[in-house]
Protein backbone atom coordinates (compact mmCIF):
# COMPACT_ATOMS: atom_id res chain seq x y z
CA UNK A 1 0.00 0.00 0.00
CA UNK A 2 1.38 3.19 -0.76
CA UNK A 3 2.55 5.71 1.74
CA UNK A 4 0.46 8.24 0.71
CA UNK A 5 -2.79 6.37 0.78
CA UNK A 6 -4.38 6.18 4.60
CA UNK A 7 -5.70 2.78 5.41
CA UNK A 8 -9.25 4.26 6.30
CA UNK A 9 -9.09 5.50 2.75
CA UNK A 10 -9.21 1.61 1.51
CA UNK A 11 -11.52 0.80 4.40
CA UNK A 12 -14.12 3.17 3.27
CA UNK A 13 -14.31 2.26 -0.49
CA UNK A 14 -14.43 -1.59 1.09
CA UNK A 15 -17.38 -0.49 3.00
CA UNK A 16 -19.04 1.28 -0.01
CA UNK A 17 -18.88 -1.46 -2.06
CA UNK A 18 -20.04 -3.59 0.33
CA UNK A 19 -23.25 -1.68 1.21
CA UNK A 20 -23.73 -1.86 -2.52
CA UNK A 21 -23.73 -5.60 -3.23
CA UNK A 22 -25.51 -5.85 -0.07
CA UNK A 23 -28.44 -3.06 -1.10
CA UNK A 24 -28.40 -5.05 -4.49
CA UNK A 25 -28.74 -8.57 -3.27
CA UNK A 26 -32.10 -7.28 -0.82
CA UNK A 27 -33.16 -4.98 -3.93
CA UNK A 28 -32.95 -6.68 -6.83
CA UNK A 29 -34.77 -9.63 -8.43
CA UNK A 30 -32.50 -11.27 -11.11
CA UNK A 31 -30.64 -13.96 -10.05
CA UNK A 32 -27.55 -13.42 -12.34
CA UNK A 33 -27.67 -9.19 -11.12
CA UNK A 34 -28.07 -11.40 -6.85
CA UNK A 35 -24.98 -13.47 -7.67
CA UNK A 36 -22.90 -10.29 -9.44
CA UNK A 37 -24.00 -8.65 -6.22
CA UNK A 38 -22.49 -10.78 -3.93
CA UNK A 39 -19.33 -11.23 -6.00
CA UNK A 40 -18.94 -7.44 -5.20
CA UNK A 41 -19.54 -8.13 -1.55
CA UNK A 42 -16.61 -11.11 -1.75
CA UNK A 43 -14.42 -8.59 -3.56
CA UNK A 44 -15.09 -5.86 -0.71
CA UNK A 45 -14.05 -8.44 1.88
CA UNK A 46 -10.96 -9.32 -0.52
CA UNK A 47 -10.08 -5.47 -0.69
CA UNK A 48 -10.32 -5.33 3.26
CA UNK A 49 -8.15 -8.22 3.77
CA UNK A 50 -5.45 -7.26 1.50
CA UNK A 51 -5.59 -3.86 3.01
CA UNK A 52 -5.05 -5.05 6.72
CA UNK A 53 -2.34 -7.35 5.67
CA UNK A 54 -0.14 -4.89 3.77
CA UNK A 55 -0.58 -2.22 7.06
CA UNK A 56 0.08 -4.75 9.07
CA UNK A 57 3.14 -6.06 7.10
CA UNK A 58 2.08 -9.83 7.33
CA UNK A 59 0.91 -11.69 3.85
CA UNK A 60 -1.25 -14.12 5.86
CA UNK A 61 -4.73 -12.09 4.67
CA UNK A 62 -3.37 -12.09 0.77
CA UNK A 63 -3.09 -15.87 1.06
CA UNK A 64 -6.56 -16.09 2.54
CA UNK A 65 -7.64 -13.72 -0.24
CA UNK A 66 -6.48 -16.84 -2.91
CA UNK A 67 -8.96 -18.82 -0.74
CA UNK A 68 -11.94 -16.29 -0.90
CA UNK A 69 -11.31 -16.02 -4.97
CA UNK A 70 -11.58 -19.74 -5.16
CA UNK A 71 -14.85 -20.19 -2.81
CA UNK A 72 -15.96 -17.06 -5.17
CA UNK A 73 -14.99 -18.98 -8.19
CA UNK A 74 -17.15 -22.19 -7.36
CA UNK A 75 -19.70 -20.03 -6.18
CA UNK A 76 -20.09 -18.24 -9.57
CA UNK A 77 -19.90 -21.57 -11.42
CA UNK A 78 -22.51 -23.37 -9.37
CA UNK A 79 -24.85 -20.38 -8.97
CA UNK A 80 -24.62 -20.01 -12.75
CA UNK A 81 -25.55 -23.77 -13.30
CA UNK A 82 -28.60 -23.32 -11.05
CA UNK A 83 -29.88 -20.27 -12.73
CA UNK A 84 -29.40 -22.23 -16.25
CA UNK A 85 -31.61 -24.88 -14.79
CA UNK A 86 -34.15 -22.85 -13.31
CA UNK A 87 -34.47 -20.87 -16.78
CA UNK A 88 -35.06 -23.88 -18.27
CA UNK A 89 -37.52 -24.83 -16.18
CA UNK A 90 -39.54 -22.18 -15.27
CA UNK A 91 -38.28 -19.60 -18.90
CA UNK A 92 -37.74 -16.59 -15.96
CA UNK A 93 -34.27 -15.25 -14.09
CA UNK A 94 -36.33 -13.77 -11.50
CA UNK A 95 -36.62 -15.05 -7.84
CA UNK A 96 -39.95 -14.10 -7.04
CA UNK A 97 -41.24 -15.54 -9.89
CA UNK A 98 -40.16 -18.95 -8.98
CA UNK A 99 -41.81 -20.99 -6.01
CA UNK A 100 -39.91 -24.52 -5.81
CA UNK A 101 -40.11 -24.82 -2.53
CA UNK A 102 -44.02 -23.73 -1.77
CA UNK A 103 -45.93 -26.46 -1.20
Amino acid sequence: MPEHIPLEYYLIVSGIMFTLGAIGVVVRRNAIVIFMAIEMMLNAVNLTLVSFSQFMGDSAGQIFVFFVMAVAAAEAAVGLAIVLALFRNKQTVYVDEVNLLKW
